[in-house]
């Protein structure tokens, strides 16, 4: 599989977890939709700038739209949920995080 390709893919994937429109997902990446739906079908190269926008947008590091491996998170409202954790967690300071890693080992117990 080509890179554009891979890396609309996985756009779409990411996009979908959050459950995200394209017009969503363009109007946050200030993108047109036209230019949304090329780069996820893999008939646009985007440019390093779009790619951090895209990035930014999704909350996740830009490296995450060019894997090829196995998609961590699950389908479904699971995998939406766990997206959406990570995303916020993402977002968080250090201090906060050792709050919420705290918080969730008490709740689990583990």
């Amino acid at each position: 599989m080509e890179l554009r390709k891979i890396f609309g893919s996985n756009i779409r994937h990411h996009r979908k977890a959050l459950g995200l429109t394209q017009e969503a997902l363009a109007e946050k990446a200030d993108l047109s939709i036209e230019m949304m739906g090329r780069l996820e079908r893999g008939d646009a190269s985007p440019s390093f700038e779009t790619i951090e926008s895209i990035a930014k947008a999704l909350s996740l590091p830009a490296i995450a739209f060019f894997g090829t491996g196995t998609v961590i998170a699950p389908e479904g409202e699971r995998g939406r949920l766990l997206h959406r954790v990570n995303a916020a967690l993402a977002n968080m300071n250090e201090d906060d995080l050792v709050r919420v890693t705290r918080m969730l080992e008490a709740f689990t117990g583990k």
